[in-house]
């Protein structure tokens, strides 16, 4: 494998990682049969970073293979290499590989469900709590997603433009300072602030209880009309009653779901798994060919699902979520999910995906955290190997981060009825502007492409922001 200088002024230009984690990675074909053993010069002497580096992901790709095709002996065999080469205090690379080499030996452990059972169960999962913490650590030290916010809330100023009732939907995954944030944008509105209802929906009672507070007394302090509806989702969208939303007739509806929507393709069989051998732009000509929904709202504020979906089947369980909240006549949906394909079933392609994909968070966090950051381990071991587990080590139900890229996402939108709405050249430069400012680092990028933002890591895009709109608005 040939690394090449990017020519990026920062800081870690030179290491094996960023280049590793903006050029795209190829499970050789050959990789199955070859041995795991790397030769023992390997191991003879002191590896400089970039030697250390070039191993970790020979060592990674060979025993994900040999995982996958159940020689675990094998598996077994790079693993001990790797635990010898790789450290969660170290350099970006070898945290990363800690990660994945973590996951792989879960997913091993699976072959004995006895064995993975008792030595699982007592190294439990992050609490809510932590989790929490670790979120907004990684929004304070990566923050993608507080400029996916600013540009949501500009989108919905926008949208709102002169409604005096407006009902905001959060289906989960917003920090509460962006509705904070949305609270002063609409106290300056030369029309003065409309009526703002705000539904947020949470696995957790608390967190909703702690945003009610800080967002009354904010509203109250700003003289902007407010009302909090809290509810509580225990699996996420997955047990979401649409109807607890509770949207009136008569209310102007906007609508933000930021990394919650691809958690509905791990119920869904309809899921990549199965989509694999469906070619994409017939499965898009499908869609487009789909009549548009016609408005057939009546007065309780929900209007029926798009003809494209009417009795659809419980296996396409997003399709009929998005429908859903296209009956709830959304003036505009804007939707935050990760770019990276993590949905497919061969475990070497989703492996090789998201060894790329975590490599420039890991990368990131190399750049604006000391190795010693308390913050900064949090967000790897808390957060990102968490997801990292799940997308390795699971299957089935179990394997919940099913991310996808925009264009499979577009396709879902465009078949529930809604059409692409560009976000505004403002939101763009405001944007922009922010990530140029961060931390003095020139790392962070925002890319604008057929009206959709692609927050990047480098060159290495991280999260996309859309924003959607029924047909009926058209």
């Amino acid at each position: 494998m040939v690394l090449q200088d990017e020519g990026s002024s920062s800081s870690v230009t030179s290491s094996p990682l960023h280049n590793f984690s903006t050029m795209p990675l190829h499970h050789h074909p050959s990789a199955s049969a070859a041995t795991t053993t790397p030769p023992p010069p390997w191991m003879a002497r002191e590896l400089r970073s970039d030697e250390r580096g070039l191993c970790l992901i020979h060592l990674l790709l060979n025993c994900a293979a040999a995982a996958s095709s159940g020689r675990l002996d094998a598996a077994n065999a790079a693993l001990e290499h790797i635990a010898a080469l790789a450290s969660p205090d170290g350099d970006a690379m070898q945290r990363v590989a800690a990660a994945f080499a973590e996951a792989l030996a879960r997913r091993a452990l699976r072959a004995w469900p006895g064995l993975c059972r008792a030595l699982l169960l007592p190294r439990s999962a992050p609490s809510p709590a932590e989790l929490a913490a670790a979120r907004r650590h990684f929004l304070d030290l990566c923050p993608f997603l507080r400029l996916a916010g600013a540009a949501a809330n500009q989108s919905i100023l926008e949208a709102m433009e002169g409604e005096k009732m407006v009902h905001v939907v959060d289906l989960g995954g917003a920090d509460p300072t962006l509705w904070l944030e949305l609270l002063h944008l609409l106290a300056a509105r030369p029309e003065g602030p409309p009526h703002l209802r705000l539904t947020a929906v949470s696995e957790h009672k608390d967190v909703l209880t702690q945003t009610a507070m800080a967002l009354t007394k904010e509203a109250e302090r700003l003289d902007v009309p407010f009302q909090f509806n809290p509810v509580v989702a225990p699996r996420g969208l997955e047990s979401l009653d649409l109807e607890s939303l509770r949207v009136k007739t008569g209310e102007a509806v906007a609508v933000t779901s930021t990394l919650q929507l691809h958690s509905l393709l791990a119920t869904s069989s309809s899921s990549s798994d199965d989509d694999d051998g469906v070619d994409t732009n017939k499965k898009k000509e499908r869609m487009r060919r789909r009549r548009s929904p016609e408005d057939e709202s009546g007065g309780s504020g929900v209007s029926p699902p798009p003809p494209a979906y009417r009795g659809s089947k419980g296996k396409e369980k997003v399709e009929t979520f998005l429908c859903g909240v296209w009956g709830l006549s959304p003036k505009v949906v804007v939707v935050t999910e990760q770019e990276a394909t993590h949905n497919a079933a061969p475990l070497t392609d989703r492996f090789v995906e998201a060894l790329n994909y975590y490599a420039a968070l890991f990368d990131c966090l190399e750049v604006v955290a000391p190795r010693g950051s308390l913050e900064r381990a949090r967000v790897e071991r808390w957060m990102l190997a968490e997801e990292i587990k799940n997308i390795v080590a699971c299957e089935g139900a179990d394997r919940r981060e099913r991310h996808e890229r925009l264009d499979r996402w577009a396709v879902r939108m465009e078949g529930a009825g809604f059409a692409r709405m560009p976000l505004s050249y403002y939101a763009l430069l405001q944007a922009r502007r922010a990530a140029q400012g961060l931390l003095g680092c020139d790392g962070f990028k925002v890319r604008e492409d057929k009206g959709a933002f692609f927050l990047c890591w480098q060159d290495r895009p991280i999260f996309s922001v859309s924003a959607w709109r029924g047909r009926r608005f058209d």
